[in-house]
């Protein structure tokens, strides 16, 4: 079966190269150019989210979904991954119980590595 990842993020060249990417590594992606709320990610079944921090016109960050996500029965242990050049990333991803984040920018052979080591 293949595996679903949500990109939500409010750049769409951000959004474009990781579909491309991520679709041709095989995965099914779902992408966001909006904040999307938990229940809405409940809906979608991804196997893993990539989320942005700052999510311009959205009234949430991503960190703030986050920690909705890993509120909820359904999504708990859904593995979320924070993709940000916010400074306190590291900070932002912990108070959320994200999976682990990503600095922008990012080096995409290193975000694939990481996507592949959690989906597998």
């Amino acid at each position: 079966m293949t595996k679903r990842i949500l990109v939500i993020d409010d750049d769409e060249d951000i959004l474009n190269i990781l579909s491309i990417i991520f679709g041709d590594e095989g995965y099914e992606v779902i992408i966001s150019n909006t904040g999307t709320t938990a229940e809405e990610v409940q809906l979608i079944h991804p196997d893993l989210v990539l989320l942005d921090v700052r999510i311009r016109g959205f009234d949430k960050t991503g960190d703030q979904i986050c920690n909705e996500l890993k509120a909820m029965d359904g999504t708990r242990n859904l593995p979320v991954i924070l993709l940000s050049a916010e400074v306190d990333v590291p900070i932002l991803a912990r108070k959320s119980g994200a999976d682990g984040y990503i600095r922008k920018p990012f080096n995409i052979d290193n975000l694939v590595s990481r996507v592949n080591q959690i989906l597998s």
